[in-house]
């Protein structure tokens, strides 16, 4: 389509040729305005007052658009509507292959499904594929049976029943969305354009000898954007001794938690990614106070800006911080954030949420770097767009852009450094890189207030950043982690790493310009 609108072969597309093309060619019309009635000249006003914003919208103000700039526009306009991300459990059919899924062993697993609302059906009466003498084949015909007379949607299998599963792949007997606890040893490539989420932890009793790195690579063995990873792993040691998180045993216990195991069902069902729409369930996490807030503050860097108060918006004066008016609604939306819990109790710092509530915000001053803004932030966000737009997933702020709290004794040279506030080389948690190196920033604000990384300043306030981070397509963190993170796709690495792929709470930036301080909050 954009090499029809550009006819010149220069890559490059002005004003003018996107109205000659929309005006002289009913496809690339019906494509790129549909429902508008192009025919006419050059003269027609509402022709040409609709493609002149769209234009505006693709270029975002520069006098020409490249394909990278057309990509991430449509791929984002035309995704899938929230509407459809939705999986109806109640309608979709669940067939779990019985041997290694623990039905009587890990009970609260299966209940989980079962109580998720999904439809379930068990093949039970099979086997156990690793003990001798089993012959695997002589029983497959038994599931294809229940496939034929089920109809599932998706097939799940753990552990000794992945084995089945594999058998089923080579067959062709099953070539739909599947679900995988703890990859069988003989799991070593995955079936092409099928959906499927595997799941495993890193202190795994049984299979002892997968590591992460060979997960990773079975991973990628599969279709583009139809595969997905869940991953758990220990921390790095705290000063204590102890772990931050710990990763699971053969036996996911994070599965439990949080809907997480009926999620990631639905991620192999959804008809986005399976990556995208967990991603997409972290914000079921937050409170509907905190999601109303965030939407009314905006997602990107453009959005921010509406609210500045420095001449023209482009924070250019002397000084960087302005005052926000007490009970405005800008003053009660970081509020809310501020203070809001989330709908399920955290991992860190998780006890008494009454007495916070209570604390005391001084004032909220917003955050007006134009420099910074400018020269670091856009740029990256910028770039992350087109990546994310380049691996075929439609970008989407609020999912690959995100609210957080940070808390440092730095917080007056982040705000006023006129190239990047955050060095995320050389940051890292307190005491310790807990899940790699980089810039760390929490879901919640209450953790970095009582999990002592503010400081107490002469009149005894504490001082805190809350922050429009580009978190882009996040990986599972890990102490292991230095300087660049993974490979995602092709030449693509990861943007961000958290602590959980189930219910982040921690997320480390390894790119300066990743993160835009907005405000600061000044609290008792």
């Amino acid at each position: 389509m954009f090499d029809t609108i550009d006819t010149a072969r220069q890559g490059l597309v002005s004003k003018l040729q996107l109205l000659s093309a929309v005006q002289q060619n009913p496809e690339v019309s019906d494509y790129v305005l549909p429902g508008l009635n192009s025919s006419g000249s050059a003269e027609d006003a509402q022709v040409f007052d609709a493609v002149s914003s769209l234009f505006d919208a693709i270029a975002g103000g520069k006098k020409r658009f490249d394909f990278a700039d057309f990509a991430i526009y449509f791929s984002r306009v035309k995704a899938v509507p929230p509407s459809q991300m939705k999986v109806d459990r109640a309608h979709r059919r669940i067939l779990i292959i019985g041997p290694g899924f623990g039905r009587e062993l890990n009970p609260r697993q299966s209940a989980m499904i079962i109580q998720a609302g999904y439809q379930v059906r068990w093949c039970s009466n099979l086997p156990n594929p690793e003990q001798p003498g089993v012959n695997m084949m002589q029983f497959l015909p038994q599931i294809r049976a229940a496939i034929d007379e089920f109809q599932p949607d998706l097939v799940a299998a753990a552990s000794k029943g992945g084995a089945y599963l594999v058998a089923l792949w080579q067959t062709s007997y099953w070539r739909g969305p599947s679900l995988i606890l703890n990859a069988h040893p003989t799991m070593r490539r995955l079936p092409e354009k099928t959906r499927i989420v595997l799941a495993s932890g890193s202190n795994d009793e049984v299979y002892v000898g997968r590591s992460r790195a060979e997960l990773e690579q079975l991973i990628s063995t599969g279709s583009r954007n139809h595969c997905f990873l869940y991953y758990t792993a220990n921390s790095g040691q705290l000063p204590s001794g102890h772990f931050g998180r710990m990763g699971d045993m053969h036996n996911m216990e994070s599965l439990l938690m949080y809907d997480c195991l009926p999620r990631l069902i639905d991620a192999a069902l959804a008809q986005e990614a399976p990556e995208m729409h967990m991603m997409r369930s972290w914000r079921e996490r937050m409170s509907e106070e905190r999601i109303n807030a965030e939407a009314w503050l905006g997602h990107s860097p453009d959005e921010l800006r509406r609210f500045w108060a420095s001449a023209g918006r482009r924070g250019k004066d002397q000084r960087k911080l302005f005052a926000v008016q007490f009970g405005s609604q800008e003053f009660q939306m970081v509020e809310a954030m501020f203070k809001s819990p989330p709908k399920e109790l955290p991992a860190y710092c998780p006890d008494n949420y009454e007495a916070w509530e209570m604390r005391e915000i001084l004032k909220i001053e917003r955050v007006e770097n134009g420099l910074q803004d400018d020269g670091s932030t856009r740029p990256y966000f910028d770039s992350m767009k087109r990546s994310i737009a380049d691996q075929g997933i439609a970008f989407e702020t609020g999912i690959h852009t995100r609210w957080a709290f940070h808390g440092t004794d730095a917080i007056d040279s982040i705000v006023s450094n006129p190239i990047t506030g955050f060095q995320p080389l050389a940051s890292g948690s307190k005491g310790s890189a807990l899940w790699g190196s980089g810039t760390y920033f929490a879901r919640d604000a209450k953790y970095v207030a009582e999990g002592g990384f503010c400081h107490r300043g002469p009149d005894g306030s504490y001082r805190m950043l809350m922050c429009l981070i580009m978190t882009g397509m996040p990986c599972f963190g890990g102490p292991e982690q230095r300087g660049v993170l993974p490979i995602r796709q092709g030449t693509h690495r990861y943007n961000s790493s958290v602590d959980s792929l189930s219910n982040p709470e921690i997320f480390v930036l390894q790119y300066a310009g990743a993160a835009c301080p907005a405000y600061l909050i000044s609290f008792l």
